[in-house]
């Protein structure tokens, strides 16, 4: 499939796998991807994601501190944490309790503490992998002959996760992404 993705779509995988690497996490998941595709310049995902307010490092940086903030949750999503508290599950002491006997950061699932996992690239998690599957599918769907880095943007918006929820509190939607970044010129002028 990495065959089919575009040079900006290649950079974004690539990118995610060093965040996931140099913050010494264990896989590659769907917020490394976000991550990557923040820091993408000159793309249709960075179109996209300027022309809806996110142009702006500045303007990007509450959505990184929500992607730290979740991963200090081990990941889990408003909706999960929210689920936990009506069965009388506080995640918020759950963290710090962890935290203050294993440090900072202890339910990220990052091995920084405890060195790189022995040289080892991480592999791409579940979750990750559903954002790969998607964007294919997105392509083909919309006539695309590559996968570029606006559909792993979109796969974002519609896989259920952290990646999604934050995208979506930051008002970039599968909605909003696909009005500022159409199918590209080639599937249009393809009669599609």
């Amino acid at each position: 499939m990495f065959e089919r993705f575009t040079k900006d779509a290649r950079a974004v995988v690539t990118g995610a796998v060093e965040n996931a690497w140099s913050g010494g996490a264990r896989t590659v998941d769907a917020e490394h991807l976000l991550l990557a595709l923040l820091d993408g310049e000159g793309s249709r995902a960075s179109f996209a994601l300027a022309a809806l307010g996110l142009a702006e490092p500045r303007e990007r940086e509450p959505v990184r501190r929500a992607v730290r903030e979740a991963r200090r949750r081990a990941g889990l999503t408003r909706a999960d944490t929210e689920a936990l508290a009506e069965l009388g599950i506080d995640v918020s002491e759950i963290v710090a309790r962890v935290e203050e006997a294993h440090g900072a950061g202890a339910m990220s699932g990052d091995q920084e503490r405890r060195g790189r996992l022995q040289g080892r690239r991480p592999a791409f998690g579940r979750e990750a992998r559903k954002v790969l599957e998607r964007s294919l599918r997105l392509a083909l769907a919309r006539h695309d002959r590559r996968i570029g880095d606006e559909h792993l943007l979109l796969a974002l918006t519609v896989v259920p996760g952290v990646a999604g929820e934050v995208l979506a509190d930051h008002g970039v939607t599968f909605e909003s992404v696909t009005r500022v970044c159409p199918p590209t010129q080639a599937a249009r002028s393809a009669g599609r």
